[in-house]
This record gives structure tokens, C-alpha cells and sequence, in this order.
């Protein structure tokens, strides 16, 4: 019987991978991120990654086409038989359709797609405090996870920290819009498909793996 697929859906700092870590240890699936198939069946040297090296050499965007050609070959091995959790695709509604035709193919569907819900105040507030030791890059935070003693790190004694250049607030809140623009169809999509899902992501991280394995549970293997 072919097993579960999960399309997991949130913005930047929602914790899709830490939740997908998670579900691959409670039910034994497999997190699908695009962005690692390609770079895996590029160095693999597969007909669809060779496609997929000739389109990002020339500096253009991997066509739909090579992406899901690459998640057919990858959804044929046997370590997915239990089921997989997809990242990063679909990302519109064209690409949600284009993926029930690729499923149809081995009678399978979208079992469920699960969002991440967030309060985007919040979150860039959560995302923007985020800094780490330049010397070990122990992780802390402005308001949640300060240094025992300020500019000192806990870990090494090191006194340098660094911020990425795109988890500042106004890069952040760039990002949140841009996600919420390009994930509201995709959203009323699987909405219309009775397979929608929400879950509060504000909460903390075993509330979250508590309300996903209640979901993903519910689901036949």
C-alpha cells in the first residue's frame, strides 16, 4: 500500500524542518525538500539532474517539469514506502495540480497539507532577535536566550556575535508577506480539497509535534 504524503506549508521560522525531523522519527517518513533533490540528483548525475544543471548553469529558475521528474525518481525508492513529508513544493496552485497528476500515477494523493499558522508580529520579532557566537556559533536570542553574562558567550567565552543579513525586521517581514501572497491559493486549494489542516506554530515545539502527530496519525498508513 503506498504510503502517506504530507505537504507541510508555514513561513520562514514556522519550524517546518524541526517538525519534519520529528514526524520522521514518530511515523518513519521522509522529508522531501526540493532544494536537496536537486542538488542530489545534480551530483548524482541523473537524466533529470543533468536537465536541472544545464537550466541552473545558464542562470535560469528549474522549470516545474525537471522538479517533478526529480520527485517521481526519488518517490520510487524504497526507504519512501512509509511515506514522505514534502518541503518547499508545491508553492502555487499550478504546482499542487501538476503534483496530484505525478501521485495519480502510483494511486496515491495528498493525504493532508498542514499549516503552520503564525502571528507575523511575533515571528519577526522571534526571527530579528536571533544571533550567534562568531567564534562557536552557539545560538541566542534579544529576549529569549540572552548570554548568563551580556556579550559573553556561555559557551566559548567569546565576545563577537553575528546577525544574518536577512533576519533583520523589515527583511523578515518582506519574506512573511511575499510568503502569505504566494501561499493563500495554494491554501484555499487544499482547503477545497477537504485536506487542510491548521496548527497554531506559536506554540512550542512538543505542542506542535503533539498536534501533528495527531494529525498525521489520523491519516491511514
Amino acid at each position: 500500500m503506498a504510503g502517506r504524503v504530507i505537504i507541510l506549508l508555514g513561513p520562514p521560522g514556522a519550524g517546518k524542518g524541526t517538525q519534519a525531523r520529528l514526524l520522521e522519527q514518530d511515523f518513519g517518513l521522509i522529508q522531501l525538500s526540493t532544494g536537496d533533490l536537486l542538488r542530489a540528483a545534480v551530483r548524482e548525475g541523473t537524466a533529470a539532474g543533468l536537465a536541472a544543471k544545464a537550466v541552473m548553469e545558464a542562470g535560469a529558475l528549474v522549470g516545474d517539469d525537471i522538479v517533478l521528474a526529480i520527485l517521481r525518481d526519488r518517490m520510487a525508492e524504497p526507504d519512501v514506502a512509509a511515506g514522505v513529508i514534502l518541503d518547499g513544493f508545491p508553492r502555487t496552485a499550478v504546482q499542487a495540480q501538476a503534483l496530484d497528476r505525478l501521485l495519480a500515477e502510483t494511486g496515491q494523493q495528498v493525504d493532508a497539507a498542514i499549516s503552520l499558522e503564525v502571528d507575523d508580529a511575533a515571528m519577526v520579532a522571534r526571527i530579528a532577535g536571533r544571533h550567534t557566537c562568531a567564534g562557536c556559533g552557539e545560538g541566542y536570542h534579544d529576549d529569549f536566550r540572552r548570554p548568563a553574562v551580556a556579550g559573553v558567550c556561555d559557551r566559548c567565552g567569546g565576545t563577537a556575535f553575528t546577525r544574518r543579513a536577512d533576519d533583520r525586521a523589515e527583511t523578515v517581514g518582506e519574506r512573511l508577506r511575499a510568503y502569505h501572497a504566494q501561499t493563500a491559493p495554494l491554501i484555499a486549494y487544499y482547503d477545497a480539497r477537504g485536506c487542510l489542516a491548521r496548527v497554531d506554530a506559536m506554540a512550542d515545539i512538543a505542542e506542535v509535534r503533539s498536534a501533528l502527530a495527531r494529525l498525521v496519525g489520523g491519516v491511514p498508513a
